[in-house]
């Protein structure tokens, strides 16, 4: 990417800093929208959404089942799916995600019920026989099902969403800036790692504690500043909020970690393809949240500038 015209030196003058800033992150953030929309059109969205396309689109309860049970899980299936569909399998040792899966059989036309069931009820129906009622949802059973990170096997199709770009004084700031903006940081070796294929997690804790944020280690530093940005909002933007938000949340906290990377001259541009991977068509919610968005990482830059 080159960078932009309105590099950091353009920000300088305290009385039109507010102004200038919010005009160039709206640039930004509507430059943002077209690159999504670009990504989801492009061959490499498509092949990505035809793996995606089997895996469930969970329930609300079972996302939260999934996420409370494994905080980090990205793609998740079955055991037999694992392997008769992508060719993993589920390492030795691993703990079952437990979910609940529906029930799917005969059921009586007026109470509902499986003829099992119907047999042991009050139920007088008995217009039609048993083989001619239809199939319907009669109750739900607890399921066994694995993340990706508890598998080994055949790589799934992934996007490009590594930032690139100079980060050797951009990294260490970040680091310095925890404290400024309340919230402790831990950059953890690979093989320390557990959270399996994230790059970066946050962590809520009690009131009387920081939010903590934990980052993989990686050989790209650009990647690893512009993730602790990203992790950086949601500590800002995301405390308390309900697990039934998460696509709105990661929306936020990656546009942030766009902006605040492309102001620091970094190529944040394939942060599109993450974006897409989240909210697919609907690239113009990340303008419905503009003010969010351009707030948060107005408040990192900011930090980032004193510490450097």
């Amino acid at each position: 990417m080159t960078p932009s015209s309105c590099s950091r030196e353009s920000f300088n003058d305290s009385d039109t800093r507010h102004d200038e800033m919010h005009s160039t992150i709206e640039t930004w953030a509507e430059d943002l929208v077209d690159k999504v929309d670009d990504a989801v059109s492009s061959e490499q969205f498509q092949e990505w959404l035809d793996i995606q396309s089997h895996f469930h689109d969970y329930s609300h309860r079972n996302t939260l089942l999934i996420t409370r049970q494994c905080p980090h899980a990205t793609h998740v299936a079955g055991y037999r799916t694992w392997q008769e569909e992508f060719d993993r399998h589920v390492k030795e040792g691993e703990t079952a995600i437990w979910i609940w899966a529906p029930i799917i059989a005969k059921q009586c036309p007026e109470c509902g019920n499986s003829p099992s069931y119907h047999d042991r009820s009050d139920c007088g129906y008995d217009e039609t026989p048993t083989e001619e009622w239809e199939k319907g949802l009669v109750g739900f059973r607890p399921a066994p099902v694995f993340d990706i990170s508890q598998t080994d096997g055949e790589p799934l199709p992934e996007l490009e969403t590594e930032a690139t770009g100079e980060a050797d004084e951009m990294l260490p700031a970040l680091l310095e800036a925890a404290s400024s903006l309340e919230v402790e940081v831990s950059v953890v070796a690979p093989v320390e790692w557990s959270h399996g294929s994230a790059r970066g997690i946050c962590e809520y804790r009690r009131s009387d504690q920081r939010p903590l944020v934990e980052v993989r280690d990686r050989e790209n530093r650009a990647d690893l500043s512009v993730t602790l940005v990203h992790e950086y909002a949601h500590a800002l933007l995301h405390g308390g909020i309900d697990e039934a938000e998460r696509s709105k949340r990661e929306l936020e906290a990656e546009a942030v970690g766009y902006i605040v990377g492309r102001y620091f001259e970094l190529d944040t541009s394939d942060s599109a393809f993450y974006l897409a991977s989240w909210h697919g068509e609907e690239s113009e919610a990340i303008l419905d949240r503009l003010e969010r968005i351009s707030s948060t990482a107005r408040e990192i830059i900011d930090v980032l500038e004193k510490v450097l």
